[in-house]
């Protein structure tokens, strides 16, 4: 049985969605999964195929391996956004590049069925790429301490960063 320990104040769901591109306010979500971890360290996990309605270009089917044969017997998001809601009622939302894509996804699927059925107030929301990037940079001086093993001296004068990105 999965569990977790983090100390939370509420639910936190975390989501990845599997979509029919990656134009937000157009793409529609063929897949998603939502882990709910609960205050009182249960773990509930939702998983569910949609039928975006629209089809899924070959290059999108080909990185996430759904195919509009694979669901076009699935309901669509209309008929599965009341009772999400409701699962991720409470919650605050996370991911990984979840601020930039599965949220505003999400959040437009919402919009097209009913602007009052989902609210995004009170939730915080925390990407986990983000916070991997702030541990992690992925900037010049990064790199190059990362593959030279020296630090980058004058970092951002010109002639520091061409030197050190051809070495």
């Amino acid at each position: 049985m999965l569990t977790h320990s983090l100390k939370l104040r509420k639910p936190l769901a975390v989501i990845d969605l599997e979509t029919t591109g990656i134009n937000v306010a157009r793409d529609r979500i063929v897949e998603l999964c939502v882990v709910k971890a609960n205050i009182d360290g249960s773990v509930d996990i939702k998983t569910k195929r949609i039928n975006p309605t629209i089809p899924i270009p070959l290059e999108t089917s080909m990185i996430h391996g759904i195919y509009d044969e694979d669901i076009k017997d699935e309901p669509t998001f209309k008929q599965v956004a009341s009772s999400l809601s409701e699962f991720l009622d409470g919650c605050d939302l996370a991911g990984f590049n979840s601020n930039r894509f599965d949220v505003p996804v999400l959040v437009e699927e919402f919009l097209r069925v009913d602007n009052d059925i989902f609210s995004m107030k009170n939730r915080k929301l925390i990407d986990a790429q983000r916070i991997f990037h702030l541990m992690e940079p992925r900037t010049l001086t990064a790199a190059y301490k990362f593959y030279c093993d020296k630090p980058l001296e004058n970092a951002h004068s010109a002639e520091a960063d061409t030197i050190a990105t051809l070495e």
